[in-house]
């Protein structure tokens, strides 16, 4: 097995020191306050969307998957998860009713993109979470990255990391089994209008900033994607990036059909690209995706649920409606 590039080096310690430092200088600080129309500057979350979005169900999108690892595609499935939360901005976490004051909770999208796919003897499991806030919050913008996670297993060993975005600063940490990568800690300036590549499937549906009207564009400062800053043992960075959309839909056909599609896409500065076809009806679904890097990606099915309560034996019937099967024994 390839192991990581040891220059990836953890530096819990000092960041801490630095990041206390920085937040004690925030706090003593007066910095000037956000305007009005900074905070109002993101998407626009209308009685329209709460009435689809807020009915207490989430949606799940199964897609046939291909994806580089180790020099060639990999065919695997992914499931896309969209969901509206109430976040706790103290812990970063989903907020139980009654367990935080309503001057700490506020909604999010979230987004949890499941990815598994074998490599020859063994499989990888890939988590990414991207959380926009829906609200303004912490001098960001509604439609803004509030946090990020990425978790990865696979026969040699687990990985975590997480981005936790605050006023004028996001806090960094990661942990890995691979030497050289053990526990690490940082803080970094981003700009309060930046977006993040690991958000960009809610960026395409028009759920994160920034807003692009058909056939126009914008530049705006993007962070680096945790998924691929792990399999590349690349330090995260901060960049511009170009987000465009198309005057005109495309007929596209999956296996879940065939669709009217806005085509949105995004340039990152290190030449990568990513295209999404959106759905041009309600729900605006992703109905497929690709990237410069290789991976691309076809909707197999959908369906809204309460998922989280399936769990019981019998659940996985409902596997039927996103297009896929059940695992079959002996499966790892």
């Amino acid at each position: 097995m390839p192991s990581p590039n040891r220059s990836h080096r953890a530096v819990s310690r000092a960041a801490m020191l630095l990041l206390s430092m920085l937040l004690q200088a925030s706090s003593c600080t007066k910095s000037p306050a956000p305007t009005t129309a900074a905070l109002e500057s993101g998407p626009v979350y209308d009685d329209a969307f709460w009435a689809h979005w807020g009915d207490g169900r989430g949606e799940l999108s199964a897609y046939d998957l291909v994806t580089p690892r180790y020099g060639a595609p990999r065919r695997g499935i992914a499931v896309a998860i969209f969901v509206t939360e109430t976040f706790s901005n103290e812990d970063r976490v989903k907020a139980d009713r009654g367990r935080h004051s309503k001057r700490d909770e506020f909604p999010v999208m979230k987004l949890n993109l499941i990815e598994d796919f074998a490599t020859g003897i063994y499989d990888y499991h890939l988590l990414t979470s991207a959380f926009v806030s829906l609200a303004p919050v912490n001098s960001r913008a509604a439609g803004a990255p509030t946090k990020l996670s990425f978790s990865a297993q696979e026969w040699c060993g687990h990985t975590y990391a997480q981005m936790l975005f605050d006023h004028r600063y996001v806090r960094y940490t990661g942990h890995s089994y691979f030497d050289g990568e053990a526990d690490s800690s940082s803080a970094f300036l981003v700009p309060a209008n930046a977006q993040a590549e690991d958000a960009l499937m809610s960026w395409a549906r028009g759920f994160a900033a920034p807003v692009v009207a058909a056939g126009d564009s914008a530049e705006v400062p993007v962070t680096g994607s945790l998924r691929v800053a792990r399999h590349t043992h690349q330090p995260l960075a901060i960049a511009p990036a170009r987000f465009r959309r198309s005057a005109s839909p495309e007929r596209v056909t999956v296996p879940a059909g065939t669709f009217e599609a806005d085509v949105a896409g995004v340039t990152l500065a290190d030449g990568r690209a990513w295209t999404f076809w959106v759905e041009r009806a309600a729900p605006n679904r992703i109905v497929r995706w690709s990237c410069s890097d290789g991976e691309h990606a076809e909707l197999l099915g959908s369906d809204r649920l309460v998922y989280w309560e399936m769990n019981a034996p019998g659940g996985e019937a409902a596997l039927a409606k996103l297009g896929l099967t059940p695992r079959p024994p002996r499966t790892p």
